[in-house]
Formats: structure tokens, sequence, C-alpha cells
């Protein structure tokens, strides 16, 4: 009497498996693509907020539509943003260097008050990441909205909650020091990975019961 042979079950792991890394990788390598752009933009200085919010126009495309040109999506999105937030980029900057020049002599004076003061410059510092991190993810959900939108909803953003703001200055920081194992690894990600965050947070969808 003949037996039937047994048959290998198929596998469906590993196709799963290689799907997720794909998905994990796209993680990386689209906000990477967003924060070598933003790099780029950067450099000219007073440029930062709006090379920022392009960061946010970009990743949101990228989330809602699947649109994966995140280089030259943020490329593309600058001179738009640039005209509704130079003014901000400017007076952002000016006080980025007001607050290294404050935090250098205050390292250098040995006082009580100094350490005081230092907190403060720490304090100011933390509160500015936020606000920029939540106003580019406005900036790049709403980007007809104007200035005075974004910043009035990223403000709602940043300091509505303590816990969500803690998260975005922890995003912050954790993918600046994180990516240093990667060449180039915080000016690449440590742009985006925030604003990524910031984005999620905003999102509707996460917000209703």
């Amino acid at each position: 009497m003949a037996t039937a042979t047994p048959t290998a079950p198929t596998s469906t792991t590993a196709p799963g498996r290689w799907n997720a890394l794909l998905r994990l990788l796209e993680y990386v390598a689209y906000p990477a693509a967003a924060g070598a752009a933003f790099t780029l933009l950067a450099l000219g200085v007073v440029t930062w907020l709006p090379a920022l919010a392009a960061v946010g126009g970009a990743l949101q495309r990228w989330r809602t539509t699947g649109d994966s040109r995140c280089f030259t999506g943020v490329l593309t999105a600058f001179p738009r943003y640039w005209r509704a937030l130079w003014r901000y980029s400017c007076a952002g900057a000016a006080a980025s260097v007001l607050l290294a020049a404050n935090s250098w002599y205050l390292l250098h004076v040995a006082s009580p008050l100094s350490m005081v003061l230092l907190a403060a410059q720490a304090g100011i510092a933390a509160a500015l990441v936020i606000l920029a991190v939540a106003v580019a993810a406005q900036a790049g959900r709403e980007p007809e909205a104007g200035a005075r939108a974004w910043l009035r909803d990223g403000f709602a953003l940043g300091f509505g909650s303590p816990a969500r703001g803690t998260a975005l200055l922890g995003a912050a920081v954790s993918a600046v020091l994180v990516s240093l194992v990667v060449p180039l690894g915080p000016l690449l990600l440590g742009p985006s990975v925030p604003v990524l965050l910031a984005l999620s947070f905003a999102d509707p969808r996460r917000n209703t019961a």
C-alpha cells in the first residue's frame, strides 16, 4: 500500500521578515535624505527654520501619499517656507548665537549665580528646539496655513502636553546621540527624526478616541 510523502510546510515568515526589514530601512533612508537636504539648505544659517519646515512637508507627503522623493521634496518646498518664515528664522539664528555666547561666558565664571543662569540658558534652548520641531511639523501638515497659524499650532503641539514636549526634546537629543555611530549621522537624522515624531503626534487619527 502506497503512502503519501509528506510535504514540507511553506514558510511565510521569511517574506514577512523581509518586508519588515524593508519598511525599517525606509524609516531610516527617507528621513536621512530629508536631513541631507536640510543640512545643505541650513548652510545659509538664517535658512534653518524654512529648511526644517520643508523637511516637515516632505516627510508628511511620504507619510500620507508614499512620495519617497524626500531629498528633492525638501528642496522644492523650501522657497515657499522661506517667504513665510525668514523673519522668524533670522530671529532664531540670532537667539541661538546669543545663547551660545552667554553659555560660553557663564561656563568660565565660577559662581553659584552663573550656574543658575547657565541652567536658564539650557532651558531656553530646549524650549526653542521643541518649538522649532513642532512648527516644522505643523507647516508640513498645513503648507497653506501661513506662519502665524504654524506658530500658534506649533506652540500648542509642543507645549500643550508636558509628555509630548519632553518626547520631542528627547527625540531631538537621542537622534543626534544614537546616530553618532554613523558618518554624518547627526546631520542626516538629527533634524528629521524629531520632525517625524511631531508629525505623528499632530496626526488627527492619533488623537481620535
